[in-house]
């Protein structure tokens, strides 16, 4: 059975990273992103030189008649959906609480949470042997600011990943028998383009003096993981976390 892979975010960092790691694995893939084409057609590029199948996906996963789309692209161009690597995340500037409006909020709900559900809700009914589907596995990508809190800077960021260890924790029970299995990654400080859009491009460089291995991580260490808790390798393993902090 040959394997599909959806990448949400998959234009950029740990997306694009994963993308082209299971493009290597043989992996036929999907690469989503929101805005951004002209680096989806440059990940693009790089997956189809594997040679596998891969699509690009304009759609705003926080939004549901976007993600139906989506999965009908790939239904049509791909065929049946058997892995899904939730990776999209938005981060805005650093701030504290008390400065927090509804709108920031929401939208980091919206888009770092809701996603997630609803494209798993799609993986969900392609893959469950409860509706014709074969099984397949699901990886979240939550963050270490999960368990950390990310006190002074992302609290919202990091309540919304919060949320997404609980889908994986409460989703991995609810499909088991249905022979799909969910985990979570949760990355440190990775070396991507988010911390920019925080505001301090440079984080990681005031900051890994406190890491424990002295050094921030590269997307094609968290693409790693995610590959492996992909794989047949990791068959008795759903609900698992890896943390990838270098030690944090």
């Amino acid at each position: 059975m040959s394997k599909v892979a959806l990448i949400t975010g998959g234009s950029r960092g740990i997306g694009a990273a994963t993308a082209l790691y299971l493009a290597a694995k043989g992996y036929n893939i999907c690469i989503n992103y929101k805005s951004n084409t002209d680096a989806a057609a440059q990940v693009l590029a790089q997956v189809k030189s594997y040679g596998v199948q891969a699509i690009s996906v304009k759609a705003d996963v926080s939004k549901e008649s976007d993600v139906m789309r989506l999965f009908q692209e790939i239904d049509q161009d791909l065929g049946a959906l058997t892995h899904l690597v939730n990776n999209v995340g938005v981060l805005f500037p650093q701030s504290r609480v008390e400065d927090l409006t509804a709108l920031r909020i929401n939208s980091i709900l919206t888009t770092n949470v809701t996603s997630y559900f609803l494209c798993c809700r799609e993986a969900i009914k392609r893959m469950s042997t409860q509706h014709g589907g074969k099984g397949g596995a699901i990886v979240n990508v939550s963050s270490a600011a999960s368990r950390l809190g990310a006190p002074h800077e992302y609290i919202d960021y990091a309540a919304s990943k919060g949320a997404i260890d609980t889908l994986t924790t409460g989703l991995s029970l609810e499909v088991a028998s249905e022979n799909i299995r969910v985990n979570c990654v949760r990355p440190g400080f990775i070396h991507t383009d988010m911390h920019a859009d925080g505001g301090e491009p440079d984080r990681i460089n005031r900051v890994k003096e406190n890491i424990p291995l002295q050094r921030g991580g590269q997307p094609s260490e968290v693409a790693s993981a995610i590959a492996y808790l992909l794989d047949d390798e990791a068959s008795y393993i759903t609900g698992t976390f890896i943390d990838l902090a270098g030690g944090k």
